[in-house]
């Protein structure tokens, strides 16, 4: 088992700023893929972002780019999410997730452990 824990999350005015952290334990697999999604009530969980094992391939929701950035340190098991210029429109849980797969994707099905998610509030 892959346990996942997010970090990071809070409430930030618009424009500001907030990194989101996610940390991997337990039995822990080489090559995997970690992505961040988000999730609104009433809403289905959305993809936000994904990064290959190497941290060579990134994806990027298109309301995100520019704004966010992935990355990763192996060595510290663990994801980030840097997110600038935040919006009230970024409201939402974040969740990380890990897919046992060298190949990155954007739908959620496709991973195969998640973390409980972090509250983040963007103000206007």
């Amino acid at each position: 088992q892959v346990q996942l824990v997010e970090s990071g999350g809070g409430l930030v005015q618009a424009g500001g700023s907030l990194r989101l952290s996610c940390v991997a334990s337990g039995r822990t697999f080489s090559g995997n893929v970690k992505g961040w999604f988000r999730q609104t009530p009433g809403k289905e969980r959305e993809f936000v972002a994904a990064i290959s094992w190497g941290g060579t391939t990134t994806y990027y929701a298109d309301d995100v780019k520019g704004r966010f950035t992935i990355s990763r340190d192996n060595a510290k098991n663990t994801v980030y999410l840097q997110m600038n210029s935040l919006r009230p429109e970024d409201t939402a849980v974040y969740y990380c997730a890990a897919r046992i797969s060298t190949v990155v994707d954007t739908v959620p099905r496709k991973y195969d452990y998640w973390g409980q998610g972090t509250q983040v509030t963007v103000s206007s």
